[in-house]
């Protein structure tokens, strides 16, 4: 008995973003080898002989070929290795890259996780409600502040927040810096402007893009029989509109996702929380390629599994997709 074309379908789909992923691992690598200077005599300084910088890229491994190194640095991270830090080394060598990025990546899903757990329920109820009202006042005035947060950049809307919730009213810390000493509730506190600022955004692009399914989906000829036959405007929506826009909003939601994980940089930074998206900030600032190369390559991983689960969601949720795997 052999594999379904279903099957077979989604097989493809994990081969090809594996492929593409470690296209992009080339295209990480490689593009920081461009960057101009030694990194060798950066750690070091301007001031340090020449047989140390040669004794340093050694140690480094930065005497072999690129081609080389690119292939360990892809092997090793296969394995969870991204080598040694540039930063702070001893006689005995770096910090392991995974153990500095391992503790920034938990805090950053977890900001992504409050995040979403208020936008996406959010953003798919104002959604369905601009187009359950859809030409009408409720549509108007949700479009038009989705309109507005979506044209507003992260670090606008998050100084904003600390402008008036911080400064002015004085109702929450400006600052979102983690210490595991603090009260939990201290600790939840200082995470509501960074969640608030991060929310914002995701909301605004999902409900966009939920309305506009919705809408074209009210616009099909079934739908159109639904109205002939008397059926409630709000069961037309719950009971057919929805589930036949499963497949979009799943990918909507992804996408959106996924640019929430790797798009923290400029909202960490803000309120200078320690993530994985910040600790790159800081790693491109000190030269520290190693970490630089490790939270690329998570972030593009990220991306690239959200967006291909995704994919493989909306196959299975749409019929036709299905019936063409089937051919």
């Amino acid at each position: 008995m052999g594999m379904s074309p279903l099957v077979r379908m989604i097989i493809r789909r994990l081969l090809l973003g594996a492929m593409t992923l470690v296209v992009v691992s080339a295209i990480i690598f490689f593009s920081v080898e461009l960057l101009p200077g030694d990194f060798a005599r950066a750690i070091l300084g301007q001031n340090a002989t020449e047989e140390a910088v040669q004794a340093l890229r050694e140690a480094l491994g930065l005497n072999k070929s690129a081609v080389v190194r690119y292939f360990e640095w892809l092997t090793g991270a296969l394995q969870g290795d991204f080598g040694l830090s540039f930063s702070g080394r001893t006689a005995d060598g770096g910090r392991p890259v995974a153990a500095i990025l391992l503790p920034r990546l938990g805090n950053t899903f977890l900001l992504a996780l409050l995040a979403a757990l208020v936008a996406v329920p959010s953003a798919l109820a104002l959604g369905l409600l601009a187009a359950r009202y859809r030409g009408r006042w409720p549509d108007k005035i949700i479009t038009f502040m989705a309109l507005v947060f979506m044209a507003m950049p992260e670090f606008l809307i998050g100084y904003v927040l600390i402008t008036w919730l911080a400064v002015k009213w004085r109702l929450l810390p400006s600052l979102a810096t983690l210490d595991p000493a603090r009260p939990l509730l201290e600790q939840a506190e200082r995470l509501i402007l960074p969640t608030l600022t991060l929310s914002f955004v995701v909301t605004a692009h999902i409900l966009r893009m939920t309305r506009a399914s919705v809408v074209e989906t009210f616009g099909k000829p079934w739908m159109e029989m639904a109205v002939l036959k008397g059926l409630p405007p709000r069961y037309r929506l719950l009971h057919h509109a929805l589930p036949n826009t499963a497949g979009p909003l799943a990918n909507i939601v992804a996408f959106n996702l996924a640019w929430l994980i790797t798009g923290v940089v400029v909202t960490e930074t803000v309120f200078v929380y320690p993530g994985a998206g910040r600790l790159m900030v800081d790693a491109v600032a000190a030269r520290d390629i190693p970490v630089v190369q490790a939270c690329a390559l998570v972030f593009a991983s990220v991306y690239i599994g959200l967006n291909l689960l995704a994919d493989i969601v909306t196959i299975l949720a749409n019929p036709r997709l299905r019936t063409e795997a089937a051919t």
